[in-house]
C-alpha cells in the first residue's frame, strides 16, 4: 500500500513551466557571441591577406649551383643589431657639465 501512495505522490508533483528552457535573455547571449566570432573571423581574414606568402627574402635563392660555393663574409652574432644601436642617438643624454663663466657652477637656482 504504501508504494502505491508513492507513486501516487511522484505523478502529482509538477515541474514548473520554465525549468529546463532557455529565457530570451540566453538567445541574445548566443546571437551577440555568434555576431562578435563572425567579426573577428572577417577581422582576422583581412589582416591575413596582408601578409606575404612567405618571409623568405626572393634575393637569397640560389640561381645556379656556383652561387652556392660563394663565401660570404661571417660576421659576429647580432653585429648588425650593435651596429644599428651604435648609429642611434642616446635615449638618455649625460649632464651637462658647467662651463668656466657659469656663475651657478653646475647648481639648479632657486626660482
Amino acid at each position: 500500500m504504501t508504494t502505491a501512495l508513492t507513486l501516487l505522490a511522484v505523478n502529482q508533483q509538477q515541474v514548473p513551466e520554465d525549468v529546463g528552457k532557455a529565457g530570451p535573455l540566453g538567445l541574445l547571449l548566443i546571437v551577440l557571441l555568434l555576431i562578435a566570432v563572425l567579426w573577428l573571423g572577417r577581422s582576422m581574414t583581412r589582416h591575413l591577406k596582408g601578409l606575404p606568402r612567405s618571409f623568405d627574402p626572393a634575393d637569397q635563392v640560389p640561381d645556379s649551383p656556383a652561387e652556392l660555393m660563394v663565401d660570404v663574409p661571417a660576421r659576429a652574432p647580432g653585429a648588425e643589431l650593435l651596429d644599428t644601436l651604435r648609429r642611434a642617438p642616446l635615449a638618455i643624454e649625460p649632464p651637462a657639465r658647467p662651463q668656466d663663466d657659469d656663475p651657478r657652477d653646475g647648481r639648479p637656482t632657486a626660482p
